[in-house]
């Protein structure tokens, strides 16, 4: 059975930094598009980060110069190193591993990130 487990979350304050793992028990972690998406209170959720497969990022603009994705494909784990966080990042983030090819697509449970003084 797939498992996608994130870990990394917590509180900090306005300013500073967290980073986010997110280990995939899928075969053939390489040929997966992963990606972090993040759900705040009364919002829809939405995509952060994301790299592909070829290993391409992209990121919302609301983050971009601010939040890196990484991959460490030895180790089935993409990363989401967050900087200069804002109490606008509040929200539940979530990882997700997608092979189109094969329908495949997978969630995490999530991981609480709260930026608060």
């Amino acid at each position: 059975q797939v498992k996608v487990v994130e870990s990394g979350g917590g509180l900090v304050q306005p300013g500073g930094s967290l980073r986010l793992s997110c280990a995939a028990s899928v075969s053939m972690f390489s040929a997966y598009d992963m990606g972090w998406y993040r759900q705040a209170p009364g919002k829809q959720r939405e995509l952060v980060a994301a790299v592909s497969a070829g290993g391409s990022t992209n990121y919302a603009d609301a983050v971009k110069g601010r939040f890196t994705i990484s991959r460490d494909i030895a180790k089935n784990t993409v990363y989401l190193q967050m900087n200069s966080l804002k109490p606008e990042d509040t929200a539940v983030y979530y990882c997700n591993a997608k092979r189109v090819r094969i329908n495949r697509n997978y969630w995490g449970q999530g991981t609480q990130v709260t930026v608060s003084s």
